[in-house]
């Protein structure tokens, strides 16, 4: 594939956009019926597996956090996230879109994050009702493991 068409992938495919890779190990905490089915058959296709349950007791490389402002202590489900995923991964996190049920804060967002140890990126839309934080331990940190 040439560069022209992977950059091409990159802004028709949500996942290839949000960072996703082949051959990745993705775990998926906190899904519903609300969760959006296409973002998640686009990072499927990607990864080219299904995505891990939440009793995948491995590490991942990745994973998608749906949260929702009903959902508990953003904090403390983000630091549970960080125990499965391999040193330098990612969390993806989406929470519902302005307006929708469940909103979270942008602000509530970063202030979790930074507790948890986690550096956030801009949020993007990665839906019609939801919108995504792609989340990363800091480069300095190391893995408790």
């Amino acid at each position: 594939m040439s560069a022209t068409a992977d950059h091409a992938e990159e802004r028709t495919n949500p996942a290839a956009r949000l960072g996703f890779q082949p051959e990745q190990v993705v775990q998926e905490i906190g899904y519903d019926d609300d969760v959006d089915q296409e973002l998640r058959e686009s990072i499927e296709e990607v990864i080219g597996s299904e995505l891990m349950d939440e009793e995948y007791d491995d590490v991942a490389d990745a994973v998608v956090l749906w949260f929702r402002d009903d959902d508990g202590d953003l904090t403390d489900v983000l630091v549970d996230a960080t125990t499965y995923i391999e040193e330098g991964g990612s969390i993806l996190l989406l929470t519902p879109k302005t307006g929708r049920d469940g909103y979270v804060e942008p602000s509530d967002i970063s202030e979790a994050a930074t507790t948890a140890g986690l550096s956030a990126s801009k949020s993007v839309s990665v839906g019609k009702d939801w919108s995504g934080s792609r989340l990363v331990t800091p480069k300095a940190a190391k893995s408790k493991r």
